[in-house]
């Protein structure tokens, strides 16, 4: 399995979360052994110019936190994303780091239906207009290069703008949505071949007063014979084992009674997050 992350350029500068990710990144615990991080870098933030949005040059500045390898590659070359692309699998398998693919491209129509980029972004927008589309510029090569027929380059797009518009015309002819067919999919056995759920009730989960005990018992005992402990610490115990002793639960013991439970039934259970070595949550 190999994790991929697909970021707008201004996100990836501007959102606290991409930072933080990757902080993660290699704790022993979070670790995916290597992101790959592919930032579409279209140079505009919504309507925002990269100037009024960040102070770093390269939205992928952030990424130098972990030492990440960034490769800023020309999107309107395919041929170039693709080696990128494939040096950044390897480089991912060979070191199980962090690698960040920067495609600096550009946004040919507005941010949406509603947005005119013109008013903006004008001289951006003067240039943009003067491009030639990627798909067509590509095409042109591989035609005068003699890899493809100029046929066989329109017979391609034809074969493919056939599928969309028969997808389109059989969209029109669905009178029912069946959404929870897509939407329920990742849990194959979760629900029925019908479709419908199965009984939402759960099975009992309740364990022995007895299990019960021994639990709380353990949760308020020092594992290791002549440890000498910390006087807060004795005090906690202490109150533990007298609310296991009258039958009673606070919150903690009904953790603990929890993790405990699935505990001995061989299932491995990781705390973590905020505070959770010293036990407060």
């Amino acid at each position: 399995v190999m994790s991929i992350l697909l970021h707008g350029d201004a996100a990836f500068a501007g959102q606290g979360v991409v930072y933080e990710t990757f902080h993660l990144s290699d704790l022993p615990s979070y670790t995916t052994n290597g992101t790959i991080h592919v930032v579409v870098n279209n140079q505009i933030g919504f309507t925002t110019d990269p100037r009024m949005a960040r102070s770093s040059p390269y939205p992928t500045d952030v990424a130098r936190v972990v030492n990440a390898p960034i490769f800023h590659v020309n999107a309107d070359d395919p041929e170039a994303v693709m080696y990128v692309c494939n040096v950044a699998a390897e480089w991912r398998n060979t070191f199980n780091k962090d690698v960040v693919v920067d495609l600096v491209c550009y946004r040919r129509r507005g941010h949406n239906e509603m947005d005119e980029p013109m008013f903006t972004q004008p001289l951006m927008y003067k240039q943009i207009h003067k491009q030639v589309p990627v798909l067509k510029k590509y095409a042109d090569k591989l035609i005068a290069d003699g890899t493809v027929t100029l046929q066989e380059f329109e017979e391609e797009i034809a074969k493919y703008d056939r599928i969309c518009e028969e997808a389109y015309t059989r969209s029109k002819d669905k009178k029912i949505l069946h959404i929870k067919h897509w939407l329920d999919s990742p849990w194959p056995g979760f629900f029925n071949a019908d479709g419908e759920p199965k009984s939402m009730s759960c099975p009992p989960t309740g364990i022995s007063e007895e299990l019960l005990t021994h639990i709380g018992n353990v949760a308020s005992s020092v594992p290791v014979e002549d440890f000498k402990i910390h006087s807060g610490l004795s005090r906690i115990l202490k109150a533990r084992a007298e609310m296991t002793q009258n039958r009673l639960v606070d919150w903690a013991l009904a953790e603990y009674m929890a993790f405990g439970s699935v505990l001995k039934e061989g299932i491995h259970v990781r705390l973590s997050g905020q505070d959770v070595e010293r036990g407060t949550f």
